[in-house]
């Protein structure tokens, strides 16, 4: 059972100020191939799983910006933990 919830928005500098969304694609295919349960927004993309393995993924994130290219990465992360069990569908299911 997933213990936490982690909401990223990855923001990549890069080098000759090019347009990041094609970036930030490949920061979202990082989760993708991951496997972990996720909703992209406009914003920020939304994880859920197990706290340790959510932030493994976000350094791998940051790792493939880099990879591109990308001289400097922000990632901005919120974090909802509650190890007896975190779910987006709980949190949200009063508004769907």
């Amino acid at each position: 059972m997933a213990n936490a919830l982690v909401s990223i928005q990855i923001i990549p500098k890069t080098a000759n100020g090019e347009d990041t969304i094609p970036f930030v694609d490949e920061a979202i295919a990082v989760i993708e191939a991951s496997g972990v349960k996720h909703q992209v927004n406009p914003l920020e993309t939304t994880m859920e799983g197990e706290l340790s393995e959510l932030f493994k993924i976000i350094e791998r994130m940051n790792e493939k910006m880099t990879e591109k290219g990308c001289p400097s990465v922000i990632s901005q992360v919120k974090v909802f933990y509650k190890p007896d069990g975190a779910s987006m569908d709980k949190l949200t299911e009063k508004y769907r």
